[in-house]
């Protein structure tokens, strides 16, 4: 059985203050959610964020990593400084990093081993973008991508594949439950073939302007294991409604 998980992505929101504050509500409302939850925020509040969370069973995770192990590479913040810090998982391959800050498939599959070498659970993110959907490219991209971090590291060490299709973050719309169900179904069958055992166990999250309200229609679908939530996880009451969607099979 796969265990849900749902994590916040707060991109380059926070402040000390509001993090506090967020932690305090979202842990008083947390009760008997049936899924794992994560928090990955910049990187100036994590060591903030794994002093409040510790102990509580929420997660945090960093929001990138540099796919270099150490040296001279300014303002590069490497998989090891943070497990030093106590952080547990990261994001790798968000739009945002591939299509603004040009990062590759090579790119991203090297930041997924540097993470494991250092005992941090990847979460890899795929997805195609408004052109490549309309000219009926979804799963050779998606694809393509997960197979870039696959050949670099084994399935079953992998925290997480996240599908968020590029037209979709932030802009308020959504792929139907259908069409994402199709890509997750592509992207355990991709998995599948790698390691049948690691497939049938690692999550597979949708993450796509998911809000409360279209919440639990997506993660009913029987490959969508969860969500990367970032608009919605900027007040802890939407995320918590959002995590109370995810429900274990």
């Amino acid at each position: 059985m796969r265990e849900p998980i749902v994590i916040a992505n707060w991109k380059m929101n926070g402040s000390t203050e509001a993090n506090r504050v967020w932690v305090e509500k979202f842990l008083q409302l947390r009760g008997d959610l049936e899924c794992r939850t994560a928090v990955c925020a910049p990187f100036v509040y994590l060591p903030q964020l794994v002093s409040l969370l510790k102990g509580s069973g929420v997660a945090v995770g960093a929001e990138t990593v540099s796919s270099r192990k150490n040296g001279a590479f300014t303002g590069e913040v490497s998989a090891d400084m943070l497990a030093d810090i106590g952080v547990t998982l990261s994001i790798v391959g968000h739009s945002e990093r591939r299509t603004l800050w040009k990062e590759t498939d090579e790119d991203v599959a090297e930041q997924a081993a540097l993470l494991i070498e250092a005992g941090i659970a990847p979460v890899v993110c795929v997805g195609e973008t408004l052109e490549e959907r309309e000219s009926g490219r979804t799963e050779e991209v998606v694809l393509r991508q997960l197979r870039a971090v696959l050949a670099r590291v084994p399935a079953a060490r992998l925290g997480a594949v996240a599908y968020e299709p590029v037209w979709a973050i932030g802009t308020g719309r959504t792929a139907t439950p259908e069409a994402a169900q199709a890509v997750h179904a592509a992207l355990r069958a991709e998995l599948r073939a790698s390691d049948a055992a690691a497939a049938d166990k690692l999550p597979l999250l949708y993450g796509g302007s998911v809000k409360p309200a279209n919440a639990h229609e997506l993660f009913s679908c029987p490959d969508i294991d969860g969500g990367l939530i970032g608009g919605a996880a900027l007040r802890a009451e939407d995320f918590h409604c959002v995590c109370s969607a995810a429900r274990a099979d």
